[in-house]
């Protein structure tokens, strides 16, 4: 692994701890810092990094200490999982373009992502989500892409960044967008031909009132994605930032979506954007968010506990005919997770709605709507 530090500025940790020293079993206590020496990341599992940039929001040219209150909050928390090793390794450097610090991301991403390790990006504006995918564009990667917002970010018509770029990821040629989800839209913020122009590029979008309805529907779709790309503008402002919608995920439901993001053996990459700490005077979502780290280190730990699907011992087997197809479904003894078997003999991620589904002669629509990407 190359030299990262080129890329990264180290974590002030008596600024962090206000000159405290942290408790035994304390998450501060217990991770690898990027503080006066890069740290070893050869046996780490879990790699977190900030990047401060705001300028595709519209703002200046970002705040040196911008995600320091989630770290506050994070290295507080403690770490239940001692068998899941984490680093810290500080801030991406913030460029003199928007486009360096792109580029800057990209690197550290991708060569992390090439050892193999899982990544956590703590933004930052929402476009940051670019240089998240270009690091798997530079190794020429197919991958599925959930993005957690409360808007779909096609807005050609507006300027601002953060508002479009996600056009440019779903568009941009070469394309290794292989799928994307977008959970938590709100109707309102939405224009109806968007939604409709994502449905016919067979793009999965779920309304914020029918993932609140049984989120656990949410934990297919984190199971067969490679990447995660987390707006806090999903999140409602009764509950956190300062001027976000008054509709949205509450702290639980956003540490569940979390949770499956981490038992996701394919899920990579964690972007969490949109945190403005002048718009959190008591460090009310910086708690949040540091939550929802622990839940994805929960989440991991969790997701490792599972049987290979070649382990028939460890699975439930049903047979099911819906319609004219016959199909299988298992469920793990382990974990209480659902497969449902293809066409192809494939088994794909599911939830027991649509095993219920099936059992009652409907055909369930996760089905359909793999088979028409198919």
């Amino acid at each position: 692994m190359f030299n990262l530090n080129d890329f990264l500025d180290p974590v002030n940790i008596p600024f962090l701890s206000n000159d405290e020293i942290y408790r035994e079993g304390q998450i501060g206590k217990t991770i690898s810092i990027y503080e006066d020496h890069f740290p070893d990341l050869e046996d780490i599992d879990i790699i977190i990094m900030g990047c401060n940039e705001t300028r595709g929001n519209g703002n200046s040219k970002g705040n040196e200490h911008g995600t320091d209150p989630i770290r506050k909050e994070f290295y507080s928390l403690y770490l239940w999982h001692k068998n899941i090793r984490v680093a810290d390794i500080g801030n991406v450097k913030i460029g003199a373009e928007l486009s360096d610090t792109y580029a800057a991301l990209k690197t550290v991403s991708a060569e992390l992502l090439k050892h193999g390790k899982k990544i956590i990006i703590l933004g930052g504006s929402h476009d940051l989500t670019l240089a998240q995918y270009d690091a798997y564009r530079s190794q020429s990667k197919i991958i599925e892409v959930t993005g957690v917002d409360a808007y779909i970010d096609l807005s050609m018509d507006n300027p601002i960044k953060s508002s479009n770029f996600l056009m440019e990821i779903l568009t941009g040629e070469p394309n290794y967008i292989r799928h994307y989800n977008h959970i938590g839209f709100q109707s309102y913020y939405v224009h109806p031909r968007m939604l409709e122009t994502m449905d016919k590029l067979r793009f999965d979008c779920y309304r914020l009132g029918k993932v609140k309805e049984n989120i656990e529907e949410m934990e297919p779709v984190m199971r067969t994605s490679d990447m995660l790309s987390f707006d806090l503008s999903s999140l409602g402002a009764t509950t956190f930032m300062e001027g976000s919608s008054p509709n949205g995920f509450n702290g639980e439901e956003a540490c569940s979506l979390m949770r499956f993001a981490g038992m996701s053996e394919k899920m990579q990459s964690v972007g969490i954007y949109g945190y403005d700490q002048t718009r959190d005077p008591y460090n009310t979502l910086a708690k949040q968010v540091s939550q929802m780290l622990w839940y994805y280190i929960d989440g991991i730990y969790f997701g490792r506990l599972e049987a290979d699907l070649s382990d028939k011992q460890m699975f439930n087997e049903c047979h099911i005919a819906f319609g004219n197809i016959d199909t299988t479904f298992i469920q793990s003894l382990k974990t209480g997770r659902w497969w449902m078997r293809m066409p192809d003999d494939k088994y794909i991620p599911c939830s027991q709605t649509d095993f219920n589904q099936a059992g009652n002669n409907e055909i369930p629509e996760r089905w359909l709507r793999i088979q028409e990407r198919n």
